[in-house]
């Protein structure tokens, strides 16, 4: 079985039927742009030296010729194979729903229409006319016995220019009949263009239709109501999920170092960019102390650069159909690449390719992990990927090497400058009304909070705020200092329950990454150590192990 991709699906076809390849497979839901594009290729003489009439075979209608006569007796798939095997002239065969004759990885395929597509692919590749079967199908299933009969080719989904010309169609039918007023211009344009890339053209078109009939009027604003059925679709897929944003980076307390990283290469996928020779970026690999931003910090990118957010969750890629976790990567990449330009965002990676050299899956962890790897090391497209782990030790050292990821970050304990940020944040997100009746926030308050939760990561100190609204609530009055830090004497933060753990990530980062905290925050940290022995803050050039990642400032 081989495997071809292309940008452009009429260049890798015309080759592929010219070179007389007897079978090959098309995974895509959209039949008739799968069938529109097919003649196009096989009818321009300027592809082929001798054109081919297609003759196409629905299970509901048997075969119908290219005039559109049906042959008879033919819906059942042997008999429309037999059929093909006497016609002895240049043409192409498409199958439309034969993938429920060719097993599903549990249940294997009906042998006579195994033996039938085999038959074929040797006729074909050896007989005196040129002729071709193509199977078109939404999902992927070759059975073992057909893999070396079997070439798959890709179909993308729509870009931008057949959207934009579905767009005008569209605009144009409707504004003539009076039905929809048109208030666009062409950077409006291309934002609702932009919105619908990764959905297929009848998505894309139902889309655009819902837009004109919210309010009768086609205007920039309408962007929304196509991002909205887009982000119906890719939950409708289960792989990818579109995350919704109203945080940017000014919403993530310190981590300086990584946000001035993050804005200069705001806008690096834009056409000013990569006419000054820049490659868009390829992602950034976030690792450290659990609940110290990392997840946050992916949310806050897209919202920073006005971008979509996809999350992939490597645990929904694995299947236990032979062939399907593969397929399902390719569907989740390509989904992404369409959308592009977005963030992708992957959560705890360490936990979905762990050890992947030794699964017991008969190869199919490594499969998918070497496909992911080589995608992450060529792609091109404007895809930034954003991968967090708790675990590094769990990575797998391949994704670590250059190349695959921009730069590896490492996120530590906040330090007493991040802790002040931190406070001020989540008080000022989470106090409002009754609850702030009794607590004036002022610069003294937000130090003694930040002194008292050295060691706190920025989720408990978070949770330490929603433990004094919830004390607070139950006296029904508002909240108070003594509430905050009564929540902070009570709560054991994670350094000191997993203190072990957290030391390791630091000496493994010491040399490996870069510290997300800015420089001249650091000299702000001390360990729960140093306090439990009484010793103070250290000095501004103490030593490197004292804080995990390199010291780089950007």
């Amino acid at each position: 079985m081989n495997n071809v991709e292309s940008a452009s699906f009429r260049d890798i076809l015309t080759p592929l039927v010219t070179a007389r390849f007897p079978v090959l497979y098309v995974q895509s839901y959209e039949e008739d742009r799968v069938l529109a594009e097919i003649r196009a290729t096989v009818s321009d003489p300027s592809r082929l030296r001798t054109v081919r009439p297609v003759w196409v075979w629905r299970l509901t209608h048997g075969l119908v010729d290219p005039q559109g006569a049906v042959v008879p007796h033919t819906t059942v798939p042997e008999r429309a194979m037999a059929w093909m095997s006497q016609r002895d002239e240049p043409a192409v065969f498409v199958m439309l729903d034969l993938h429920p004759f060719l097993g599903d990885g549990q249940h294997p395929a009906e042998p006579a229409v195994a033996r039938w597509v085999r038959n074929l692919a040797s006729q074909f590749q050896h007989g005196a006319s040129a002729r071709v079967l193509v199977l078109v199908s939404p999902v992927m299933r070759i059975p073992p016995e057909l893999q070396k009969d079997i070439t798959i080719v890709d179909f993308t989904l729509p870009g931008k220019d057949e959207i934009r010309a579905s767009l005008q169609q569209m605009i144009d039918t409707n504004s003539a009949a009076g039905r929809v007023r048109v208030s666009l211009d062409e950077d409006g344009r291309e934002r609702l263009v932009a919105a619908a890339l990764g959905l297929t053209l009848t998505e894309a078109t139902n889309a655009f239709a819902r837009a004109m009939v919210n309010s009768g009027t086609l205007t920039a604003e309408d962007a929304g109501v196509v991002l909205e059925e887009k982000r119906q679709t890719i939950r409708q897929s289960g792989l990818l999920e579109f995350m919704s944003v109203d945080r940017g980076l000014a919403d993530v307390g310190g981590l300086q170092n990584l946000k001035r990283w993050l804005a200069k290469r705001a806008g690096s996928w834009r056409g000013d960019a990569a006419r000054y020779g820049l490659p868009a970026p390829k992602g950034i690999l976030i690792t450290g102390v659990p609940g110290c931003g990392k997840s946050l910090t992916a949310k806050a990118v897209a919202a920073a650069w006005g971008l979509p957010l996809l999350r992939l969750d490597i645990g929904r890629v694995f299947s236990s159909l032979v062939g399907s976790s593969e397929q399902n990567l390719r569907q989740a990449i390509q989904a992404a690449q369409a959308t592009a330009p977005c963030v992708l965002w992957i959560d705890e990676i360490e936990k979905g390719f762990a050890s992947t050299s030794d699964s017991q899956d008969s190869g199919t962890s490594g499969r998918v992990f070497g496909s992911f790897l080589t995608w992450m090391q060529e792609k091109t497209s404007p895809v930034f990927v954003i991968a967090t782990a708790n675990r590094v030790d769990r990575v797998p050292a391949e994704f670590l090497r250059k190349g695959r990821f921009d730069e590896i970050f490492f996120v530590d304990l906040p330090t007493v400058a991040e802790r002040e940020h931190i406070w001020s944040l989540h008080l000022g997100h989470r106090l409002r009304g009754e609850s702030a009746l009794m607590l004036k926030v002022t610069p003294p308050l937000l130090r003694r909070l930040a002194e008292a939760s050295e060691g706190y990561s920025g989720a408990e100190i978070e949770q330490a705020i929603v433990a004094a609204m919830y004390d607070a609530f139950a006296e029904h009055r508002g909240v108070s200092e003594a509430d905050l830090f009564h929540a902070l004497l009570t709560m054991v933060p994670l350094s000191v329950t997993q203190g072990e753990q957290i030391d390791a990530v630091r000496s493994w980062a010491a040399n490996r990454a870069v510290a997300a905290t800015a420089p001249e925050d650091r000299a702000g940290y001390r360990f729960l150590a140093d306090l439990e022995l009484g010793e103070g803050t250290p000095p501004d050039d103490g030593p490197e192990f004292l804080r995990g990642g390199r010291t780089v400032d950007f």
